[in-house]
C-alpha cells in the first residue's frame, strides 16, 4: 500500500479517531520496540506511525486548575516511563458536535478527545531521535479564534511534513476563552496574568521546544511558528511579546492576524459581563477561582470576545499597531489569505447568503457595517458590480465581506512590515485562488482551506478538498513552500516562480494556483476602496 492509498483508507473511517487508529495499525514493520524520549520532566514512551516517530500528550506545563488564571508553570518531574502515545485533553470550551460525514457542505473534521483545565500538552512527531539532525522544527498552533479548537485531529498529524522535509513536527493545546483570556487585573489583586494566560502558555511551549527539541533531532535555532486563522493571529501576537524573544525564528500566518490588542478598559467591561452572568460581585471574585469549570463554560458567550489584553505586563503595545513589532523584525514572515474567506466564516453559518438577490444583498451587507465604515453599500455594489460583471449578487456578497472583514487586517500587516526600516527580515504574501470542488465549487477557496494544503493532509480531509489529484498537486506545491521557508528562511523553491518580498510599490503576491504565478497588487482596486475605511479590529 503506497502512501497516498493508506492516507486515502484513513480518511473515510467514520471520525478522526478511527483515523488515528487506522494510522497507526499499520505501522511500518519493525517497530515492536516502543521509542522513548527523555525530557526535561522524565521519560516518555512513544509509537511509530508510518515510519515516524510520535509522541503525543507530552505535558508541557502543569494542570492549569490549580493556578487558573495565573501564568503557568512547568509540570512536575516524574518517575518511571511517561505513556505518550494519546492526544492530552483539550482546553475547556463549549462542545460542538460536528458530523465527519455530513454532506453535502464543506468541513472539517472533528476534534478529539476530553476537555480539561489539565489542558498543556503537545505531540512530536519526528523521522530520528538523538541523532544530532537539526532539523528545522515547525511547531503548528491551532485556529478557533482565542475561544475554542485543538491540536487534537487528524488534520495537523505530523507524518507527512516529516517525510517529505525531514523536519520535526510539533502541535500545541494552550488555555482558551475565558480561562485564557478573561482579563479581571484590574479588578482585583492577584489575577495580573489573566488576560494573556493562553498566550504565556505558548510561551512556555515555545522554552519546552527550545530545551528539548535536541531530543528529537530538531534545531532550537531554526523554530518556525505557524497557524491559521485565531492561530495565524496568536504568532502575529508572539511577535510582540518579550517573553517570546528569541525561542522562534520564523512566522507563518495563514488567514490570522492581530493588528491591534483588547485595551484593558474593553477587555475589563467584558470581564464585568462574565461576573454579572455568574451572579459574582467583587467582593467575592476569588469564588471565581474555585468554582467548577462547567460553570464557567456555561457563562463562556457572556464576554462576546476573547483575546489578547495590552496588559502593560506581558503585551505593551499592539502587535500591529501603529507599526509592525520591532521586537521581531529580524524575523522573516510569510503572510496570506484565501480569495474567499468567508464563503465558509459566513456562509457555513447562514446558507441563505448563497442565495442573496440583488434586492436583499444590501440588508445582508448592512449586517457588516463595522467593516464598512461610512461607505454606502449603493457605492459598494456598484463598484464590484463593474469590476465583476459576472458576480452574482451572493458573489458580491462573499467578495465584499471578505475584502473589508478578513483581507483588510492581512494588508495592514503586510504594509507595516515593508515599512520597517532598512535591514529588517523580508516578508513573502500570498493568496491562496486554488478552489475546492466541494458542492461543484460554491466554497471557492474559503477560510481553512490552506491547512490541508500547507500540512500535505488533504487525504485526511475529504470534506474540505475532495479527492481529486488537483488539490494534492496544490497540497505538494504549499507544503513544500512551508518546509523550504522553515528549513532557510525563504520560501523560493522550485516549484514556485520567483516570489519577490512585499514591498509597497509592486505588492508581489504569490497566487497559489494550478499552476501558481507571482502577481503584483491583484486586488488593487478592492485595496483602494477598503482603504477609505479607518481599520478598528474586533473586541479592542
Amino acid at each position: 500500500m503506497n502512501r497516498r492509498e493508506l492516507l486515502k483508507q484513513s480518511a473515510y473511517c467514520a471520525g478522526a479517531v478511527c483515523a488515528s487508529d487506522t494510522l497507526r495499525a499499520v505501522a511500518w514493520a519493525g517497530t515492536a520496540a516502543a521509542p522513548q524520549a527523555t525530557i526535561t520532566s522524565g521519560r516518555i514512551r512513544g509509537f511509530m506511525d508510518r515510519g515516524i516517530y510520535a509522541f503525543k500528550g507530552i505535558p508541557y506545563g502543569a494542570d492549569t486548575a490549580p493556578r487558573r488564571f495565573k501564568a503557568p508553570v512547568p509540570p512536575r518531574p516524574w518517575s518511571g516511563v511517561r505513556d505518550a502515545t494519546q492526544f492530552g485533553p483539550r482546553a475547556p470550551q463549549p462542545t460542538f458536535h460536528f458530523s465527519s460525514h455530513r454532506h453535502p457542505g464543506y468541513y472539517l473534521p472533528p476534534d478529539v478527545g476530553p476537555i480539561s483545565e489539565d489542558c498543556l500538552y503537545l505531540n512530536v512527531w519526528t523521522p530520528a531521535l538523538r541523532d544530532g539532525g537539526k532539523r528545522p522544527v515547525m511547531v503548528y498552533i491551532h485556529g478557533g479564534g482565542y475561544d475554542n479548537g485543538s491540536a487534537n485531529n487528524v488534520l495537523y498529524n505530523g507524518v507527512n511534513l516529516c517525510h517529505k522535509g525531514d523536519v520535526v513536527v510539533v502541535t500545541v493545546n494552550h488555555r482558551l476563552n475565558l480561562f485564557g483570556f478573561l482579563y479581571l487585573a484590574d479588578l482585583a489583586p492577584g489575577f495580573e496574568d489573566s488576560g494573556n494566560a493562553g498566550m504565556l502558555d505558548l510561551v512556555l511551549a515555545l522554552k519546552w521546544v527550545r530545551d528539548n527539541i535536541e531530543e528529537f533531532g530538531g534545531d532550537p535555532s531554526r523554530v518556525l511558528i505557524f497557524g491559521q486563522s485565531g492561530g495565524g493571529a496568536k504568532c502575529a501576537t508572539l511577535m510582540d511579546m518579550p517573553a517570546a524573544k528569541g525561542v522562534f525564528q520564523r512566522v507563518i500566518s495563514m488567514s490570522g492576524e492581530q493588528v491591534t490588542a483588547s485595551r484593558r478598559e474593553s477587555a475589563t467591561k467584558r470581564s464585568r459581563a462574565v461576573l454579572a452572568a455568574l451572579d459574582l460581585p467583587l467582593s467575592r471574585i476569588d469564588e471565581i477561582r474555585t468554582m467548577p469549570m462547567e460553570r464557567l463554560i456555561a457563562v463562556y458567550h457572556a464576554a462576546g470576545y476573547y483575546g489578547p489584553v495590552m496588559d502593560d505586563r506581558n503585551l505593551l503595545r499592539n502587535p500591529f499597531d501603529p507599526d509592525a513589532p520591532p521586537l521581531s523584525a529580524a524575523i522573516p514572515m510569510i503572510m496570506g489569505n484565501t480569495h474567499d474567506e468567508t464563503r465558509f466564516l459566513i456562509g457555513d453559518r447562514d446558507p441563505s447568503t448563497f442565495s442573496l438577490t440583488w434586492e436583499t444583498l444590501p440588508a445582508q451587507l448592512e449586517h457588516y457595517r463595522q467593516f464598512l465604515g461610512d461607505l454606502k453599500l449603493s457605492e459598494i455594489i456598484h463598484d464590484y458590480r463593474a469590476w465583476f460583471p459576472h458576480y452574482t449578487a451572493s458573489d458580491v456578497f462573499f467578495a465584499v465581506t471578505t475584502a473589508f472583514r478578513s483581507w483588510r487586517p492581512q494588508l495592514i500587516e503586510a504594509e507595516r512590515r515593508a515599512e520597517q526600516p532598512a535591514g529588517a527580515a523580508s516578508t513573502w504574501v500570498y493568496q491562496l485562488d486554488w478552489r475546492t470542488p466541494i458542492d461543484g465549487g460554491k466554497w471557492g477557496a474559503p477560510h481553512t482551506l490552506d491547512i490541508p494544503l500547507n500540512l500535505d493532509n488533504v487525504a485526511v480531509a475529504p470534506g474540505m478538498t475532495g479527492d481529486g489529484s488537483g488539490a494534492q498537486q496544490m497540497a505538494e506545491i504549499m507544503s513544500e513552500t512551508c518546509i523550504v521557508f522553515a528549513r532557510t528562511g525563504d520560501p523560493n523553491h522550485p516549484g514556485l516562480p520567483h516570489w519577490r518580498p512585499y514591498n509597497l510599490i509592486h505588492r508581489p503576491t504569490m497566487s497559489f494556483n494550478l499552476p501558481p504565478k507571482l502577481v503584483d497588487d491583484p486586488r488593487g482596486r478592492q485595496r483602494r476602496l477598503v482603504e477609505q475605511v479607518p481599520y478598528v479590529q474586533p473586541g479592542t
